[in-house]
């Protein structure tokens, strides 16, 4: 600690020594204070918090089995988007430039919905978003439901490829 028991960083603020902390008027307020541990490292439980302050919320089941459904259907989403073919040849070019545009945005967006979800450090979460992705590049972009010929040459997206 350094002047006064002000932690360094914290621009003059000094860490209460008690949960209860002086208003300024003279009297004590009670300060509730949720102690929701964030983990750098993967855990296994439902007691997490993903993409949202308190959700899905501690100790329900229910809503832990509703996110990892949600981030898995994300992640579906996303390798739908990656191989999907939605403007049609002879289109024009600025509609099509902006629809792309506008695909290439929602992609993104919820790729990195999945990242952060992923960064929850929850192996249910990981586990929803990895078999989201296989099924969703299974259906979408594997060989397995393709009935075309491989050997013309055609175009199997309107948006490049993703990157790590």
């Amino acid at each position: 600690m350094n002047g006064g028991g002000q932690m360094p960083g914290m621009g003059g603020m000094s860490p209460p020594s008690s949960p209860m902390m002086n208003n300024g008027s003279g009297g004590g307020m009670m300060m509730h204070r949720r102690h929701m541990m964030m983990h750098m490292t993967f855990f296994w439980g439902k007691n997490a918090e993903i993409l949202f302050s308190g959700w899905p919320g501690s100790d329900n089941l229910g809503m832990y089995v509703l996110a990892l459904v949600f981030i898995f259907v994300l992640a579906l989403i996303v390798e739908w988007l990656s191989h999907c073919k939605l403007i049609k040849e002879g289109s024009n070019h600025v509609a099509a430039g902006l629809v792309q545009t506008l695909m290439y945005g929602l992609r993104i967006g919820l790729a990195y919905m999945v990242m952060l979800a992923v960064m929850s450090f929850n192996a249910g979460v990981f586990l929803a978003a990895v078999a989201g992705h296989t099924l969703g590049f299974l259906v979408f972009g594997s060989r397995v439901f393709n009935k075309k010929s491989s050997s013309t040459f055609r175009k199997t997206s309107d948006l490049p490829p993703m990157s790590c």
